[in-house]
């Protein structure tokens, strides 16, 4: 049967009617989902459990789900040293249009540290980016065949390529020289504090080194301080020449054609991107 339905805004999980896919997620895991817990995004849901879980639950068009699979937070639950909710089940299924699926996974232990772009900066202790720092490099020297999909597109060399040249066209080299595991879509909302954790790992995989670093300094830059305290405790990748491809990626995302003109990260993108171009021209 069924369980999408269409209405004026399309398939965002917001403004639709969930309530046969809440059931059927709990008749399927055995579980209880809580209503006054419900938290509806554009194509997620999730809700606490009676068992003192979490189940989050993605719909995805099926153009959108790679050879290798969406799932993710499964998956991620052999990564060693890296702090993120025990994953415990799941239940997946299809419609006519789209796949859903449903993860189970332990509590967070803490609330997460803010929306995915902040526009203040949150109190957070050193051993907050210690455990930060601990959790990125203990997984960037993970393995994996997974591939990342950040915002649900794979990430390729081409992909890097034409972001990059789609808004910087000067002469430097986009080649990635090392592919690492990466989280693919680290932002504030996915962190928790003041105990570190960092969650949703559906679109986690192999990227350019520094991907991860990049994508979190650019959710920071509304706030300076912020975002210098990720360059700092973030460098080592950073200052890497892939770590300069990825914050010209992700200032891409920033200053093209998708970009919000009234941004107020698009300047300090801006003035960055040019110091990095000029640390990668040739001579």
């Amino acid at each position: 049967m069924s369980r999408s339905v269409s209405t004026g805004h399309g398939f965002d999980l917001r403004f639709q009617p969930v309530d046969q896919v809440l059931d059927h997620v709990g008749h399927s895991l055995r579980v209880r989902l809580l209503p006054d817990t419900v938290v509806r995004k554009r194509r997620t849901v999730g809700a606490r459990t009676d068992r003192d879980t979490w189940v989050r639950i993605e719909r995805r068009l099926l153009d959108k789900i790679p050879d290798q699979g969406w799932n993710g937070t499964e998956c991620a639950a052999r990564l060693e040293g890296v702090a993120r909710p025990a994953w415990r089940r799941c239940v997946v299924w299809r419609d006519a249009e789209a796949a859903w699926r449903a993860d189970e996974t332990d509590l967070l232990p803490a609330a997460p540290v803010g929306t995915a772009v902040l526009s203040a900066a949150p109190e957070l202790p050193d051993d907050w980016w210690n455990a930060l720092n601990a959790s990125l490099d203990a997984l960037a020297v993970q393995h994996t065949r997974r591939v990342a999909t950040p915002d649900t597109v794979t990430i390729t060399q081409a992909l890097v390529t034409e972001s990059v040249r789609s808004v910087f066209s000067a002469d430097f080299d986009t080649a990635v020289e090392r592919w690492v595991p990466a989280h693919a879509d680290l932002n504030w909302a996915n962190m928790t504090a003041p105990v570190f954790s960092l969650f949703d790992w559906e679109d986690w995989g192999n990227a350019p080194l520094g991907l991860d670093s990049a994508s979190l300094w650019a959710s920071s830059l509304a706030v300076p301080a912020l975002a210098e305290r990720v360059r700092h405790e973030r460098r080592s990748d950073l200052e890497s020449r892939d770590g300069k491809l990825m914050t010209l990626y992700v200032c891409s995302k920033i200053l093209g054609r998708y970009g919000h003109p009234d941004d107020p990260r698009r300047e300090p993108a801006r003035r960055t991107a040019e110091q990095v171009i000029e640390g990668l021209r040739p001579g």
